[in-house]
């Protein structure tokens, strides 16, 4: 029997598993998926998550429960020797484990990229990962209660002040949700007011939005700086120590709340870690069909897929372009890896990826977006409509897409819910303490204050193929 190994459980390797199960017959190959978590997160709702407009359970598709064929191991992959034919596995436990197989998948998905800026390891949170977005709504949450508290002033302006480095889709969508829902919290809070509030977008680049046309990027800034949002392009984050901003420009700022979201770096295991061909970025140099290699030098039965793979862009007129690393490509990559894995099975040729942009689409908050398709460009009421009409559709599995649309549903209807829930990152510390509000984690000292700034400590690492 033929075993197929599948490298991370994001888009790319929960569509290829899912595909594999449908596709094959019975005893024909053993399939196994290995992942650090038990599900794959829907990246695109995570801005949502982060700003109270869907639960984060209602992004999360579990592999166990949807892939009934599949052998599903939580842990790691730390290594690949394709020419032994093994790949090691530290598994959520902590044992090394190798995992034998004939035919490998790569879909390990990438990491988000960082840079030597001090303070950014104990300040930012990034935002590829559920508990990363759940974490920035709870830190906003209780910066507001905190602030409330306090009198006008430096201090109050810093717990309220929030930078979003990166402007590509991640990055702009965060920023607007986040604006979005500190804007409307104001009306909870008769303490604050909108200049208590500081909205920073910081891009490295002169224009945000790389994947839409110029004016459609100018339109968005001159629409976010509209709602009181300040954009900086071509600036850098040079520091961000001490809860306080240093930007290029010679710019300083008080801030509360750091997400980072510069973009992707190569997954580990793929750039460093594997015998398997990679590029001068870190990536499995794969041909269309996906097979890993080149046409001169294809790589027997490995295969690649998603943000850890260069895969040709057939779409495109000029030579040499790769896909771009997002959901809409990961999805349909997932797909057609299983169809090419089967008809290599039974000896039948794979067929190449060729996919034409849908168009991109992106939401800036409750009631605004901002949708281009070639020439024609939606932004407004119309085009947040279409980014959730779009998603709620590209969501896997009719579950989550009926679970979603109630909880939008009900948004309209009472409103996002505004507690926090900061405390699970401490669940016993209410067991320990026994009721008194000074107590310590151990129950003897006093409980140290909040902190004044940095980012929950969170250990969230995640393949998202």
């Amino acid at each position: 029997m033929e075993k197929i190994l599948i490298v991370g459980g994001g888009y790319a390797g929960f569509y290829a598993a899912w595909g594999l199960e449908k596709k094959l017959r019975r005893g024909e190959a053993d399939v196994t998926l290995v992942d650090p978590h038990g599900y794959m997160t829907y990246q695109p709702f995570l801005p949502e998550v982060a700003a109270g407009s869907i639960e984060a359970r209602h992004v999360m598709v579990s592999l166990r429960r949807h892939l009934h064929r599949t052998t599903v191991i939580a842990g790691h992959t730390t290594s690949i020797d394709h020419s032994h034919r093994t790949a090691t596995v530290r598994t959520n436990d902590g044992a090394l484990r190798e995992i034998e197989y004939d035919t490998i998948v790569v879909t390990a998905g990438a990491v988000t990229r960082t840079f030597p800026v001090p303070g950014i390891e104990q300040e930012a949170i990034g935002l590829k990962h559920v508990e990363e977005a759940v974490a920035i709504r709870d830190q906003l949450l209780t910066a507001f209660d905190r602030a409330a508290l306090l009198p006008p002033g430096a201090e109050r302006c810093r717990l309220l002040t929030v930078t979003v480095v990166g402007g590509g889709f991640t990055g702009v969508e965060v920023f607007g949700e986040l604006l979005s829902l500190a804007t409307s919290m104001l009306r909870a809070y008769p303490e604050l007011s909108r200049d208590d509030l500081g909205f920073h977008l910081v891009d490295a680049n002169d224009r945000i939005l790389p994947e839409v046309t110029d004016e459609p990027g100018r339109w968005v800034v001159r629409h976010l700086e509209k709602r009181g949002a300040h954009v900086h392009l071509g600036t850098q984050v040079v520091s961000a120590t001490d809860g306080r901003i240093m930007l290029s420009t010679g710019e300083s700022y008080g801030n509360g709340l750091l997400i980072w979201a510069a973009g992707n770096g190569s997954n580990p295991v793929v750039a460093r870690n594997t015998d398997l061909p990679v590029d001068e970025r870190g990536l499995v140099r794969v041909r269309a069909d996906l097979r890993a290699g080149t046409s001169e030098a294809p790589v027997p039965h490995a295969w690649a897929a998603g943000d850890n793979a260069a895969v040709p862009d057939l779409a495109s007129a000029v030579p040499g372009t790769r896909t771009v690393p997002n959901a809409q490509h990961a999805v349909r990559q997932g797909k057609l890896l299983a169809a090419n894995l089967v008809a290599d099975l039974h000896g039948k040729q794979p067929r190449q990826y060729l996919h034409h942009s849908l168009g991109t689409v992106a939401t800036l908050g409750i009631g605004h977006g901002i949708f281009q398709y070639r020439r024609l460009v939606v932004t407004g009421f119309p085009a947040w409509l279409m980014h959730r009409g779009y998603h709620v559709l590209a969501v896997p599995t009719w579950e989550r897409k009926v679970r979603v649309l109630l909880v939008w549903v009900s948004a309209v209807l009472f409103g996002r819910d505004i507690i926090p829930l900061s405390t699970v990152q401490r669940p016993r510390a209410a067991f320990l303490a026994g009721g008194d509000p000074f107590a310590g984690s151990d129950g003897d000292h006093p409980a140290a204050p909040p902190a004044q700034h940095g980012r929950p400590e969170l250990s969230v690492v995640r393949d998202a193929g």
